[in-house]
């Protein structure tokens, strides 16, 4: 009896030690959770070494390699900002080549029409050179018919004087005196009305003027009329 009673007791207590470690372990999970459990299983399992595997870096899992083609977090911004950078940039040189080509072009425009200006003048002022030259010629005519006697009359050296005064500001204003007498003949100046053979003159020169010529800025306004010896 007393063997059978000693074994009831150790069952007893066995089953009460094992009640109190499943309390235990109950508290245990209560108080830090399963993590705690599955860090112990991983460390029993990680003293296991599979044959013919090597053991993995611990930093393999933890650095990943950054797929091809997306950008970093925390850098998306940077490129944004790039990206906005870079339009506005663009922007900007399309503006500037915009202001370049219409500065360029205002400039032509510009030096065009002051060419346009100048030759418009140029060609008014050959007109009116054009009418007075006529006059210029009456004041010639009526100056040549003047005797020695008659040329010291007031009424004369008047008109000499009015005379000079037109052919200085006619000088002043571009217009010029084509030479011509013992010059050789040249159709861009001279207009031949007739030849003459002349031993004391030389080869095509000019003997004599019936029509003096002018020209305006280089622009011949009149030709000389002339007479062409040889």
């Amino acid at each position: 009896m007393a063997k059978d009673n000693s074994v009831e007791e150790a069952i007893k207590a066995a089953k009460e030690q094992e009640e109190e470690a499943k309390r235990a372990e109950e508290v245990k999970k209560a108080l830090f959770g399963d993590e705690e459990a599955d860090g112990e299983e991983s460390e029993e399992g990680s003293g296991i070494e599979i044959e013919g595997e090597e053991p993995e870096d611990d930093g393999a899992s933890d650095s990943e390699e950054e797929p091809e083609g997306e950008v970093p977090e925390g850098r998306e911004g940077f490129f944004k900002n790039k990206k906005k950078k870079d339009k506005t940039q663009e922007l900007i040189e399309e503006l500037k080549d915009k202001v370049t080509r219409q500065m360029a072009e205002f400039d032509n425009f510009r030096k065009r029409t002051d060419k346009e200006k100048s030759q418009m003048y140029d060609m008014g002022a050959k007109d009116i050179v054009e009418k007075i030259l006529p006059v210029l010629d009456n004041f010639e005519r009526g100056l040549a018919t003047a005797t020695e006697e008659e040329r010291t009359q007031p009424f004369v050296e008047g008109m000499d004087k009015i005379y000079k005064q037109m052919v200085t500001t006619l000088e002043a204003a571009g217009v010029k005196e084509i030479e011509c007498l013992g010059k050789e003949f040249n159709p861009d100046f001279h207009n031949a009305v007739m030849h003459v053979e002349d031993e004391e003159a030389g080869e095509n020169t000019i003997v004599e003027v019936f029509q003096k010529g002018y020209t305006y800025k280089d622009t011949v306004v009149r030709h000389s009329m002339v007479k062409v010896a040889n």
